[in-house]
């Protein structure tokens, strides 16, 4: 496949899992070592189709900041798979019997099926809740759908609560929409809420205020799939790296190579 098209053919992407977003977009992007002017064109292609996805920003800021950026790309690559975020996530739950987590949450859904005997309460967002406990259920974990209006009940009733963060700014979290009620609730129910940020998901203030912008009508943010959560409603954020507690800041992880956020003409 030509890179062009390799490329086009990840920014119509839909529903992918981030780290296989990233593989893919990273395949394709080495594919233009023989036209590195592309590079920068492709990357705001890329963030302009994929605005909830931090990994992806993360993989076109690391590039165009590199002085080797197809060098950089295959080193990019090494770090996504070595990634030990649900391992730190499973030492978490070690004593923990049922977790609630909301829709679709990559992360969770890995842990659950590591550990085997958790049981999870999917709490659903916009329709994805079915989709994770039918793939739990096919490895026999127990799991079952809760609706948005019984949110409250999950939470009095799981030991934890496991939000996966899309993308992570200084003092907020971007998450699947219903974890900012969700996490209100473990706040008030004095229920631990961890919140699951892989590589890739910490920006830099100047990234992470574009991707909210592009993510989040001001005016009709009831109508996005999307929230914002503030980071002070939740507990540690566990990572690459283990676990921080709320008291550390965000690091970002990359630099804020703004020139990606020009939009393209196409």
């Amino acid at each position: 496949m030509h890179p062009i098209e390799h490329l086009r053919y990840v920014a119509r992407a839909t529903g992918a899992d981030p780290v296989a977003l990233v593989t893919e977009t990273a395949q394709a992007l080495h594919g233009l070592r023989h036209e590195p002017a592309g590079l920068v064109l492709s990357a705001r292609r890329i963030v302009e189709r994929h605005p909830t996805c931090a990994p992806l920003w993360w993989l076109c800021a690391q590039m165009l900041s590199a002085l080797d950026p197809f060098e950089r790309l295959a080193e990019l690559q090494r770090e996504i798979d070595r990634d030990q975020t649900t391992d730190y996530l499973i030492d978490e739950l070690i004593s923990v019997s049922t977790i609630a987590c909301v829709g679709w949450s990559p992360t969770a859904l890995e842990a659950l099926v590591q550990r085997g005997d958790c049981a999870a309460l999917i709490i659903d967002s916009f329709g994805s809740a079915d989709s994770a406990v039918n793939a739990l259920e096919r490895v026999n974990v127990t799991a079952e759908v809760v609706s948005m209006e019984h949110a409250a009940h999950a939470v009095a009733r799981c030991d934890v609560v496991v939000l996966d963060a899309l993308g992570c700014g200084p003092d907020e979290l971007l998450m699947s929409a219903g974890s900012h009620a969700v996490a209100a609730l473990a706040y008030v129910a004095g229920k631990p809420a961890y919140v699951t940020a892989r590589k890739g998901t910490r920006l830099p203030v100047e990234l992470w205020e574009a991707m909210k912008a592009r993510t989040v009508d001001a005016d009709t943010p009831w109508r996005t799939e999307i929230d914002v959560v503030p980071r002070a409603l939740v507990g540690p954020i566990i990572g690459p790296g283990g676990v921080v507690d709320t008291s550390m800041p965000v690091v970002a992880e990359c630099s804020p190579t703004t020139e990606m956020l020009v939009r393209s003409a196409m």
